[in-house]
């Protein structure tokens, strides 16, 4: 089935934040968010934590399409980001994409971009592969 067809977003902070998955590959993940009051920080520009939101929603989108889903899950354990340009209005896109893939662990690069394609935020998001039975312990 393709992942697009899925519903990844009631009732997750995706679906607070107004995200949209615009393509979920295994090899490419791209995430679409606006840049408005429920994304903003106290002064009205997009707040850093919005932006890690987004970086390890579109990580764990892709992660997940590298695991077996019937028996594993990815969860985060580590999340940088650098924030680069701000932005007031309009819309970020992120686009995440593997560094590594592994057994136990997996390492994304997002990029989030403005409309111009600028250079909001770059992160690195390592995920962990875990088996579905450790996730209910």
């Amino acid at each position: 089935m393709d992942p697009l067809q899925l519903d990844f977003r009631s009732n997750t902070l995706a679906e607070t934040l107004d995200m949209e998955f615009k393509t979920l590959t295994k090899e490419c993940v791209v995430i679409t968010m606006p840049v408005n009051e429920k994304t903003h920080q106290p002064a009205g520009l997009l707040h850093g934590g919005a932006s890690l939101a987004l970086a390890e929603t579109a990580a764990s989108m892709g992660g997940y399409l590298n695991v077996n889903r019937a028996s594993q899950a990815v969860v985060g354990v580590e999340i940088n980001a650098n924030h680069v340009r701000s932005k007031r209005a309009g819309t970020v896109t992120a686009t995440a994409v593997p560094l590594h893939i592994g057994r136990k662990t997996m390492v994304w690069e997002i990029r989030i971009c403005d409309e111009d394609d600028k250079l909001v935020c770059i992160s690195r998001c390592t995920l962990a592969v875990i088996e579905l039975e450790e996730a209910h312990s």
